[in-house]
């Protein structure tokens, strides 16, 4: 998996203050994405032990308060970047199970695979759905278009979706 940005201190992707990825890979192609350079899963940098270790000691970090982790793209669901965002998500986890996990996909929650609900498990919010220009709109929180949701998941969702 490559990454095109990470921001070790945001308060713009999500509730609070957060740690933000971008990762490389789209496979949506929405028209009037606002983060087109991301759809090619082959640009960015690659996301090594170095970058996870770094996130996972900046979400830590007793200095400076972070409430959770952002992960969005591009795509963090793109199939090409399943394995290394489950690694990541399972570890802040584990490691770090007072922080929470917000992710920003094209897919909807009704249509993940086994794989991507595998990563869902892990995740605290989502927000779902392509970005559709016709429904643009800026006065909503955390995302683009109407069509989009911001679902606060909670383990009766994820079990209905079995």
């Amino acid at each position: 998996m490559n990454y095109q940005q990470y921001y070790p201190l945001d308060v713009v992707n999500g509730e609070g203050t957060r740690c933000t990825l971008f990762v490389s890979g789209c496979e949506h192609f929405c028209k009037g994405c606002h983060n087109p350079a991301t759809w090619d899963a082959s640009k960015g940098q690659p996301f090594d032990q170095a970058m996870e270790d770094r996130i996972l000691k900046d979400l830590g970090d007793p200095r400076i308060h972070r409430d959770g982790l952002s992960l969005s793209g591009g795509d963090p669901l793109f199939p090409e970047n399943l394995a290394a965002i489950l690694h990541l998500v399972k570890r802040v986890k584990e490691e770090l199970p007072d922080k929470d996990i917000w992710l920003w996909t094209g897919y909807t929650l009704e249509d993940l695979t086994p794989q991507q609900k595998r990563i869902i498990e892990f995740v605290d919010v989502l927000i779902d759905g392509k970005y559709q220009d016709s429904k643009r709109d800026l006065s909503l929180a955390w995302r683009g278009s109407s069509n989009q949701r911001v679902i606060r998941l909670k383990q009766d969702d994820l079990e209905r979706l079995q």
